[in-house]
């Protein structure tokens, strides 16, 4: 039944418009799937009830990937990208994790947004020859420029969070990236995206029994420090989870964080809370107004169960 729910699913999102433009001024219905109740973060003077707030530099993206499954062609929504063209790196990437599929072996083949750089294609897409891309970091930054500074290309939306191959290929896009520090990557970062992987499938159970969560995976810029002189290094990257527990009949959420920067030991990122990850990004992220990543009912501090419990406790107080 999962298998025929899920071709039923990319059934329908076949039936797009084919000339549906995926790059846009605010986050609509068509990508709200992938945000808990459709409700997006709120970075001040960045995202603000879903409309971006500096339109020129920050570009939503409906990251549509184009495939072939039994002789059919697909242009399927696979996650939501907020890009600063200026810095050439995500904001944030968000996703909703739905389990583990086969991991497969696929080229190291990374691809870019057309129409950030006045294409037409609404899918994401191999670079063209001869097309100079002024506001998304291309291969070559990367591949040329990468060993020097000793980042390499870091997802946002995790491959090892997707559940099956075509969603694993359609998160190898640029749009999808920032240059990580290879230690830093492979090695804090790596071992809690592992750990985290395994909560979800153990804890964020939908009514059905199913892994579902909410996954938003973001970067902060550094102020100058660039890849090629062009692609900005962020200073650290960031990740939160929201689900509902069904076994506990609650809502959890945490958060992580790490600086992007060499490590020569062995180190940990420890869980933190929403409320903590939004005054720590509030530092950042300065303008009017206070950080939010989840809808209200993701706990920020303590559990569901432990707010209830205070509450509970007051009133018998009163």
């Amino acid at each position: 039944m999962g298998v025929l729910n899920h071709l039923s699913t990319l059934l329908l999102l076949s039936l797009l418009p084919p000339a549906l433009s995926r790059v846009v001024n605010r986050f609509d219905p068509e990508c709200k799937e992938f945000f808990l109740e459709g409700t997006t973060p709120i970075l001040p003077g960045i995202l603000v009830g879903g409309k971006v707030q500096d339109q020129n530099r920050y570009k939503p993206i409906y990251q549509v990937f184009k495939y072939m499954m039994n002789k059919v062609v697909y242009n399927t929504y696979m996650f939501a990208t907020l890009y600063d063209t200026t810095n050439m790196i995500p904001v944030f990437s968000a996703y909703t994790f739905t389990g583990v599929g086969p991991r497969e072996k696929r080229p190291d083949t990374w691809m870019i947004e057309p129409q950030l750089d006045g294409g037409i294609e609404p899918v994401m897409g191999l670079e063209k020859e001869g097309v100079i891309y002024t506001h998304q970091a291309v291969n070559q930054d990367y591949d040329e420029y990468g060993k020097d500074k000793k980042v390499n290309k870091g997802h946002m939306f995790s491959k090892a969070f997707a559940h099956q191959p075509v969603n694993q290929d359609s998160t190898f896009t640029l749009t999808n990236a920032v240059p990580q520090v290879q230690s830093f990557n492979e090695g804090s970062w790596g071992k809690m995206d592992c750990e985290v992987r395994k909560i979800l499938l153990k804890q964020c159970l939908d009514n059905n029994g199913q892994p579902k969560a909410y996954v938003l995976t973001g970067a902060v810029p550094s102020v100058n420090n660039k890849l090629n002189n062009r692609v900005n290094i962020p200073d650290l990257l960031w990740t939160a989870y929201c689900c509902y527990n069904n076994k506990k009949k609650e809502w959890m959420a945490k958060a992580h964080w790490g600086v992007n920067q060499e490590e020569t030991n062995k180190q940990v990122l420890n869980p933190h809370t929403l409320s903590e990850l939004y005054n720590m990004l509030k530092q950042h992220y300065p303008g009017d107004g206070d950080v939010q990543v989840f809808p209200k009912q993701c706990p920020r501090g303590s559990s569901q169960k432990e707010r209830e419990k205070s509450r509970d406790d007051n009133r018998m107080i009163k």
